[in-house]
Protein backbone atom coordinates (compact mmCIF):
# COMPACT_ATOMS: atom_id res chain seq x y z
CA UNK A 1 0.00 0.00 0.00
CA UNK A 2 0.82 3.69 -0.41
CA UNK A 3 0.47 6.21 1.37
CA UNK A 4 -1.29 9.47 0.20
CA UNK A 5 -1.92 12.90 2.38
CA UNK A 6 -4.99 15.27 1.46
CA UNK A 7 -3.61 18.63 3.01
CA UNK A 8 -5.69 21.66 3.29
CA UNK A 9 -2.77 24.17 1.99
CA UNK A 10 -3.48 27.65 3.54
CA UNK A 11 -2.46 30.44 1.91
CA UNK A 12 0.25 32.08 1.87
CA UNK A 13 2.68 28.41 2.54
CA UNK A 14 4.85 27.24 -0.39
CA UNK A 15 4.16 23.86 -1.61
CA UNK A 16 7.85 22.91 -0.23
CA UNK A 17 9.14 22.00 2.96
CA UNK A 18 12.16 24.15 2.94
CA UNK A 19 12.63 28.14 2.07
CA UNK A 20 15.35 28.78 0.55
CA UNK A 21 14.62 32.47 -0.70
CA UNK A 22 15.24 35.28 0.98
CA UNK A 23 12.35 37.32 0.18
CA UNK A 24 11.34 38.72 3.54
CA UNK A 25 13.03 36.02 5.28
CA UNK A 26 11.99 33.08 6.19
CA UNK A 27 8.42 32.06 4.78
CA UNK A 28 5.60 29.20 6.11
CA UNK A 29 6.12 25.46 4.36
CA UNK A 30 4.34 22.24 4.68
CA UNK A 31 6.93 21.51 7.58
CA UNK A 32 4.71 23.86 9.37
CA UNK A 33 2.17 21.31 8.86
CA UNK A 34 2.60 17.55 8.07
CA UNK A 35 5.23 15.95 10.19
CA UNK A 36 5.53 12.52 8.00
CA UNK A 37 8.74 11.43 6.33
CA UNK A 38 9.26 10.72 3.19
CA UNK A 39 6.53 12.53 1.71
CA UNK A 40 6.78 14.77 -1.38
CA UNK A 41 4.17 16.77 -3.07
CA UNK A 42 2.51 15.74 -5.72
CA UNK A 43 1.95 18.77 -8.07
CA UNK A 44 1.92 22.31 -7.01
CA UNK A 45 -0.61 24.89 -5.46
CA UNK A 46 0.57 28.71 -5.25
CA UNK A 47 1.59 30.42 -2.34
CA UNK A 48 -1.58 32.65 -2.61
CA UNK A 49 -4.00 29.75 -3.52
CA UNK A 50 -5.43 27.72 -1.01
CA UNK A 51 -7.22 23.94 -0.99
CA UNK A 52 -6.21 20.70 -1.52
CA UNK A 53 -3.02 19.82 -1.98
CA UNK A 54 -1.50 16.08 -2.27
CA UNK A 55 1.32 14.60 -0.75
CA UNK A 56 2.91 10.90 -1.28
CA UNK A 57 5.35 8.55 -1.15
CA UNK A 58 4.95 6.61 -4.15
CA UNK A 59 6.83 8.07 -7.06
CA UNK A 60 4.57 6.56 -9.54
CA UNK A 61 1.66 7.79 -8.25
CA UNK A 62 3.36 11.05 -7.56
CA UNK A 63 3.78 11.29 -10.93
CA UNK A 64 0.59 10.10 -12.50
CA UNK A 65 -1.22 12.88 -10.41
CA UNK A 66 1.14 15.82 -11.52
CA UNK A 67 1.80 14.93 -15.16
CA UNK A 68 -0.66 16.74 -17.51
CA UNK A 69 -0.24 13.91 -20.10
CA UNK A 70 -2.35 11.65 -17.77
CA UNK A 71 -5.29 14.95 -17.42
CA UNK A 72 -6.08 13.91 -13.91
CA UNK A 73 -9.28 16.70 -13.71
CA UNK A 74 -8.50 19.37 -10.86
CA UNK A 75 -11.37 21.56 -9.94
CA UNK A 76 -11.15 24.63 -8.30
CA UNK A 77 -13.52 27.57 -7.00
CA UNK A 78 -12.51 31.03 -7.75
CA UNK A 79 -13.77 34.45 -6.57
CA UNK A 80 -14.06 36.84 -9.08
CA UNK A 81 -14.05 40.63 -9.40
CA UNK A 82 -17.17 41.56 -11.28
CA UNK A 83 -20.65 39.52 -12.37
CA UNK A 84 -19.41 36.73 -14.45
CA UNK A 85 -21.13 36.29 -17.86
CA UNK A 86 -22.50 33.66 -19.65
CA UNK A 87 -20.12 34.37 -22.38
CA UNK A 88 -17.38 34.35 -20.38
CA UNK A 89 -18.11 30.97 -19.21
CA UNK A 90 -18.65 29.39 -22.32
CA UNK A 91 -15.19 30.90 -23.40
CA UNK A 92 -13.30 29.15 -20.58
CA UNK A 93 -15.36 25.68 -21.24
CA UNK A 94 -14.00 26.10 -25.20
CA UNK A 95 -10.89 27.00 -24.20
CA UNK A 96 -9.04 30.67 -23.96
CA UNK A 97 -5.42 31.69 -25.75
CA UNK A 98 -2.85 32.62 -23.25
CA UNK A 99 0.94 33.63 -23.79
CA UNK A 100 1.42 30.20 -23.74
CA UNK A 101 -1.13 28.69 -26.23
CA UNK A 102 -4.06 27.95 -26.41
CA UNK A 103 -5.86 25.87 -23.42
CA UNK A 104 -7.44 22.26 -22.92
CA UNK A 105 -11.40 22.57 -23.05
CA UNK A 106 -12.58 22.77 -19.42
CA UNK A 107 -15.84 22.60 -17.58
CA UNK A 108 -16.76 26.15 -16.02
CA UNK A 109 -20.49 27.34 -14.39
CA UNK A 110 -21.16 29.97 -12.07
CA UNK A 111 -21.40 28.58 -8.26
CA UNK A 112 -22.94 30.19 -5.13
CA UNK A 113 -21.24 32.04 -2.34
CA UNK A 114 -19.72 28.80 -0.06
CA UNK A 115 -21.32 29.42 3.22
CA UNK A 116 -18.88 26.55 4.27
CA UNK A 117 -16.02 28.44 3.46
CA UNK A 118 -13.51 29.51 5.86
CA UNK A 119 -11.75 33.30 6.59
CA UNK A 120 -8.89 33.99 4.93
CA UNK A 121 -5.96 35.47 6.43
CA UNK A 122 -5.30 37.91 5.44
CA UNK A 123 -8.72 38.42 4.01
CA UNK A 124 -9.36 39.69 0.56
CA UNK A 125 -9.38 43.54 -0.39
CA UNK A 126 -12.77 44.30 -1.87
CA UNK A 127 -13.70 46.94 -3.61
CA UNK A 128 -16.86 48.40 -2.41
CA UNK A 129 -18.18 49.58 -5.91
CA UNK A 130 -17.84 46.57 -7.88
CA UNK A 131 -19.90 43.31 -6.72
CA UNK A 132 -18.05 39.96 -6.77
CA UNK A 133 -19.18 36.27 -8.02
CA UNK A 134 -17.73 32.54 -7.95
CA UNK A 135 -17.15 30.50 -10.46
CA UNK A 136 -16.18 26.55 -10.49
CA UNK A 137 -13.71 25.83 -12.81
CA UNK A 138 -12.20 22.18 -13.82
CA UNK A 139 -9.29 21.87 -15.94
CA UNK A 140 -6.93 18.79 -16.72
CA UNK A 141 -3.99 20.38 -17.45
CA UNK A 142 -1.27 22.09 -14.83
CA UNK A 143 0.06 25.13 -16.53
CA UNK A 144 1.99 28.20 -14.40
CA UNK A 145 -1.48 30.39 -12.36
CA UNK A 146 -3.55 29.03 -15.42
CA UNK A 147 -6.90 29.62 -13.21
CA UNK A 148 -5.85 33.45 -12.78
CA UNK A 149 -4.65 33.85 -16.05
CA UNK A 150 -7.82 31.95 -17.31
CA UNK A 151 -10.21 34.38 -15.64
CA UNK A 152 -8.03 37.59 -16.03
CA UNK A 153 -8.34 36.26 -19.88
CA UNK A 154 -12.27 36.75 -20.65
CA UNK A 155 -12.31 39.74 -18.09
CA UNK A 156 -12.58 38.57 -14.20
CA UNK A 157 -9.98 39.02 -12.12
CA UNK A 158 -9.17 36.26 -9.73
CA UNK A 159 -9.44 37.52 -6.20
CA UNK A 160 -9.11 34.43 -4.24
CA UNK A 161 -8.88 30.77 -5.17
CA UNK A 162 -9.07 27.41 -3.15
CA UNK A 163 -8.46 23.65 -5.44
CA UNK A 164 -11.46 21.64 -4.23
CA UNK A 165 -10.62 18.26 -5.62
CA UNK A 166 -8.11 16.19 -7.35
CA UNK A 167 -9.28 13.21 -9.35
CA UNK A 168 -11.07 11.13 -6.90
CA UNK A 169 -9.66 13.33 -3.44
CA UNK A 170 -11.32 16.51 -2.00
CA UNK A 171 -11.08 18.10 1.04
CA UNK A 172 -14.77 17.88 2.11
CA UNK A 173 -14.32 17.74 6.24
CA UNK A 174 -10.81 18.67 6.26
CA UNK A 175 -10.45 22.32 8.27
CA UNK A 176 -7.72 24.96 6.69
CA UNK A 177 -4.05 23.80 7.91
CA UNK A 178 -5.72 19.84 8.59
CA UNK A 179 -4.84 16.59 7.09
CA UNK A 180 -6.26 13.05 6.46
CA UNK A 181 -3.79 10.29 5.29
CA UNK A 182 -5.38 7.26 3.42
CA UNK A 183 -3.63 4.00 2.13
CA UNK A 184 -4.38 3.47 -1.94
CA UNK A 185 -2.99 0.07 -3.71
CA UNK A 186 0.55 0.87 -4.94
CA UNK A 187 0.30 2.67 -8.19
CA UNK A 188 1.06 0.00 -11.18
CA UNK A 189 0.88 -2.89 -8.60
CA UNK A 190 -0.45 -5.94 -11.09
CA UNK A 191 -3.69 -7.14 -10.07
CA UNK A 192 -4.21 -10.59 -8.01
CA UNK A 193 -5.07 -13.32 -10.63
CA UNK A 194 -8.58 -14.46 -10.56
CA UNK A 195 -8.61 -17.78 -8.97
CA UNK A 196 -10.78 -20.96 -9.97
CA UNK A 197 -11.83 -21.80 -13.91
CA UNK A 198 -15.22 -21.10 -15.28
CA UNK A 199 -17.00 -24.66 -16.07
CA UNK A 200 -16.70 -25.37 -19.92
CA UNK A 201 -19.60 -26.05 -21.53
CA UNK A 202 -19.81 -29.70 -23.66
CA UNK A 203 -22.51 -31.28 -25.59
CA UNK A 204 -22.31 -34.25 -23.30
CA UNK A 205 -23.03 -32.30 -20.45
CA UNK A 206 -25.74 -30.43 -21.79
CA UNK A 207 -28.76 -29.95 -19.87
CA UNK A 208 -31.05 -27.96 -21.73
CA UNK A 209 -29.08 -24.92 -21.11
CA UNK A 210 -26.25 -22.88 -22.98
CA UNK A 211 -23.44 -20.95 -21.45
CA UNK A 212 -25.77 -17.90 -21.63
CA UNK A 213 -28.24 -19.32 -19.40
CA UNK A 214 -30.53 -19.19 -22.06
CA UNK A 215 -33.02 -23.03 -22.69
CA UNK A 216 -31.38 -24.70 -25.86
CA UNK A 217 -34.04 -24.68 -28.60
CA UNK A 218 -33.48 -28.34 -28.96
CA UNK A 219 -34.15 -28.89 -25.54
CA UNK A 220 -31.41 -31.54 -22.94
CA UNK A 221 -29.75 -34.20 -24.95
CA UNK A 222 -30.58 -37.49 -23.07
CA UNK A 223 -27.77 -38.93 -21.06
CA UNK A 224 -25.03 -41.01 -22.53
CA UNK A 225 -24.91 -44.69 -21.49
CA UNK A 226 -20.82 -44.68 -21.43
CA UNK A 227 -19.99 -48.41 -21.27
CA UNK A 228 -22.70 -49.05 -24.09
CA UNK A 229 -21.25 -46.79 -26.09
CA UNK A 230 -17.64 -47.86 -25.26
CA UNK A 231 -19.07 -51.48 -26.16
CA UNK A 232 -20.11 -50.59 -29.37
CA UNK A 233 -17.11 -48.56 -30.44
CA UNK A 234 -14.80 -51.46 -29.43
CA UNK A 235 -17.49 -54.09 -31.93
CA UNK A 236 -17.77 -51.90 -34.63
CA UNK A 237 -13.97 -51.24 -35.10
CA UNK A 238 -12.15 -53.05 -37.67
CA UNK A 239 -9.95 -56.34 -36.43
CA UNK A 240 -6.40 -55.59 -36.78
CA UNK A 241 -3.97 -58.40 -38.96
CA UNK A 242 -0.61 -58.80 -37.76
CA UNK A 243 2.02 -57.62 -40.68
CA UNK A 244 2.84 -60.31 -42.94
CA UNK A 245 5.75 -59.95 -45.28
CA UNK A 246 6.29 -60.97 -48.97
CA UNK A 247 3.88 -63.89 -50.13
CA UNK A 248 5.30 -67.00 -50.55
CA UNK A 249 3.62 -69.76 -53.42
CA UNK A 250 2.40 -72.86 -51.33
CA UNK A 251 4.17 -76.03 -50.75
CA UNK A 252 3.60 -78.80 -53.24
CA UNK A 253 3.36 -82.40 -51.25
CA UNK A 254 7.08 -84.51 -52.09
CA UNK A 255 5.21 -87.12 -53.69
CA UNK A 256 4.08 -84.66 -56.39
CA UNK A 257 6.98 -82.49 -56.97
CA UNK A 258 7.78 -83.02 -61.21
CA UNK A 259 10.62 -84.66 -62.61
CA UNK A 260 13.46 -82.60 -63.38
CA UNK A 261 14.45 -82.36 -66.92
CA UNK A 262 17.70 -84.15 -66.53
CA UNK A 263 16.47 -87.12 -64.58
CA UNK A 264 16.17 -90.52 -65.50
CA UNK A 265 12.39 -90.17 -65.42
CA UNK A 266 12.60 -87.01 -67.06
CA UNK A 267 14.33 -88.38 -69.85
CA UNK A 268 12.01 -89.14 -73.54
CA UNK A 269 13.09 -92.69 -74.73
Amino acid sequence: MSRLILLNKPFDVLSQFTDKGTQGGPRDTLSKYVKIPDVYPAGRLDRDSEGLLLLTDDGRLQAHISDPKFKVEKTYLAQVEGEVSQEALRALSRGVTLKDGLTLPAKARRADAPGWLWPRVPPVRYRAAIPTSWIELTITEGRNRQVRRMTAAVGFATLRLIRLRIGDWSIEGIESGDWRAVDVPAFGAPKPAKRGRKPVWTPDTDDGRRPSGKPSPHGARPPRDKDAAAGTARNSAPKSSPKSGPQSKPKRAAGNRPPLPNSPKGRKS
